[in-house]
């Protein structure tokens, strides 16, 4: 159980509904900030502003999967109050405090490096990224049915990553009858592709690889599916980026070419928010309780 444990759960989407449901279950004392236009009612859990809260009293602090912006702007779907987290807003809170989110960037990694705050990243963690996986893929399965003219069974595809999200997306459309082929840099990564049974091959030779592709889907964030790659790729090709923004597609250029290519991360909040907001709040209850058992994390 959390009891006496204080969270403040700042903004987000409707995965946070499941992270206040399963906080309040454990009986945490959770404040919510970011949601004063939210409907449902939690037993246990307070609507307020980061103003009101007493920040000196947190044990933790849950920021949404995208964690904050490069100015310190907070993703609030359940207000039209901007939030901004702030340096001096951490400062304030006991030294164990802990702040979860799911992925970082420079602005959040700074704060919680000058005020001395532990920072876990959720989707660096493999539990998190390999339970994600099953609603990406779901969710890359429809995109592909909605955005072609052709089953998926039989058509060519290519997957560029063996990764968390690579590996799963490549198993699902090998298994709908695909003929898949998997782009890699690592030579064990070649060799876990030919044992999976499918087609490998290295990057460098994408180039090379796509003039008779259906689709291909990018899990690699950083600039892969390059003007190069999309001018090889037939004019039907769909291309689906699922890399964390800005995605590892110039899409500049697909565009030109009349090539669609669709930037689509955060899938699982998109089509299955409730289980994604499950798979969160099962791992971060957790982590809660780890540190609570460990003296709030002293």
């Amino acid at each position: 159980m959390l009891t006496g444990q204080q969270v403040a759960i700042v903004g987000g989407d409707a995965r946070q509904l499941e992270i206040i449901r399963k906080l309040t279950e454990l009986d945490a004392t959770v404040f919510l900030i970011g949601f004063d236009q939210l409907d449902h009612g939690f037993t246990g859990a307070t609507k307020c502003s980061l103003e009101e809260v007493k920040l000196d009293q947190l044990d933790a602090l849950v920021l949404p999967v995208s964690g904050t912006s490069l100015n310190g702007e907070v993703e609030t779907i359940f207000s039209n109050e901007k939030v901004v987290l702030k340096e001096e807003h951490l400062q304030q809170t006991p030294s164990h405090c802990t702040v979860f989110s799911g992925i970082s960037n420079d602005y959040l990694n700074q704060i919680t490096n000058d005020t001395s705050r532990k920072l876990v990243k959720l989707f660096e963690r493999d539990d998190v990224a390999i339970y994600n996986s099953i609603p990406t893929v779901e969710g890359t399965v429809m995109m592909v049915i909605q955005h072609t003219d052709i089953t998926i069974h039989q058509s060519n595809v290519a997957v560029l990553g063996l990764g968390r999200v690579g590996m799963s997306v490549a198993r699902t459309f090998d298994a709908l009858g695909a003929n898949v082929a998997v782009g890699a840099r690592r030579p064990e990564h070649l060799a876990r592709i030919t044992e999976m049974g499918l087609k490998p091959f290295y990057l460098s030779e994408l180039e090379n690889k796509v003039s008779t592709l259906d689709v291909c889907i990018n899990t690699i964030p950083a600039p892969i599916v390059t003007a190069q790659v999309i001018s090889k790729m037939p004019a039907h090709t769909l291309v689906i980026d699922l890399a964390s923004k800005p995605g590892g597609t110039d899409f500049r250029y697909a565009e030109k070419r009349g090539i669609k290519a669709l930037l689509a991360p955060g899938l699982p909040g998109i089509v299955a928010p409730k289980t994604a907001g499950q798979i969160i709040a099962k791992v971060l209850a957790q982590l809660l309780l780890e540190n609570a058992k460990n003296g709030k994390g002293e």
